[in-house]
């Protein structure tokens, strides 16, 4: 989702394409900028800035900004929401194909924003892959998403999503945002979620074949672990990692996965 100002939305059409869902209300904008509480000297990085709202106050905060946008023609929008303020870094590009380590430059980004649903949970997997880069990111996204993100094992909204992220981050749910908060209104509730990159809280000694697991445990979810995992896990594997094959994944913390990742299939 992005975000504007009375002049840009008069201006400018959301475009269904793009996920445009425009911010409008100041009381919102403003408990996200608490939230992120962002430092003069922070390296902050909005994704998805729209037509600016969040952007200008985020600028004032750090005194410099990034913001990577994919429409064109929000861009100059955005430059006058703020001033034309020449602290402000506008990158034109598609946020699922830059490259965050490289863009921190040695730093670490505070990531913030208001994700296109459409793209929000592989931009997440994208920054996952980048999390070294990342001090922690602040994002509005669909209600079901963050859900998905802060999950508890052997609940509907617990996979994948859950198990990947709990390898690589803390996540936290801030406070939830109706559609009327927005313009146009999106059918969905949205929620604000931040998320703390950190090393795992348990031993993964192979974090590829971590993941590997989990997305085939997963692929499937009404299988049981033996037979989505069969070719990755033999049974005396199973057994060494003191984890019943006839479990299904959701059943398992993502330190269970751990221990089936660190034995040898």
């Amino acid at each position: 989702m992005n975000t504007m100002n009375e002049q840009g939305e008069r201006e400018h059409r959301a475009r269904k394409r793009f996920g445009q869902h425009f911010l409008h209300d100041p009381g919102v904008v403003a408990r996200i900028v608490r939230a992120i509480a962002p430092q003069a000297g922070d390296t902050v990085v909005e994704i998805g800035p729209g037509l600016g709202a969040l952007t200008a106050p985020l600028l004032a905060a750090a005194g410099a900004l990034t913001v990577i946008e994919l429409d064109r023609d929000l861009i100059p929008h955005l430059r006058a929401a703020c001033g034309g303020n020449p602290a402000l870094t506008v990158i034109q590009a598609d946020a699922l194909r830059v490259n965050y380590t490289q863009l921190a430059a040695g730093r670490r980004l505070r990531l913030a924003g208001n994700l296109p649903y459409n793209i929000s949970t592989p931009l997440l997997f994208h920054l996952l892959g980048h999390a070294a880069a990342i001090q922690d990111m602040t994002f509005m996204l669909q209600k079901e998403v963050v859900r998905r993100i802060c999950a508890v094992p052997d609940t509907a909204d617990y996979g994948r999503l859950t198990v990947t992220v709990a390898a690589r981050a803390g996540s936290a749910e801030l406070f939830t945002v109706g559609p009327g908060a927005f313009q146009p209104p999106p059918q969905v509730d949205s929620a604000v979620v931040r998320i703390t990159p950190r090393p795992a809280p348990f031993p993964i000694h192979d974090l590829a074949r971590y993941d590997r697991l989990v997305t085939l445990a997963f692929g499937q979810r009404r299988k049981t672990l033996g037979n989505a995992l069969r070719g990755a896990m033999t049974p005396a594997a199973f057994a060494a990692a003191r984890i019943d094959p006839r479990a299904r994944g959701e059943t398992l913390s993502p330190e269970q996965f751990a221990r089936l990742a660190n034995v040898p299939g």
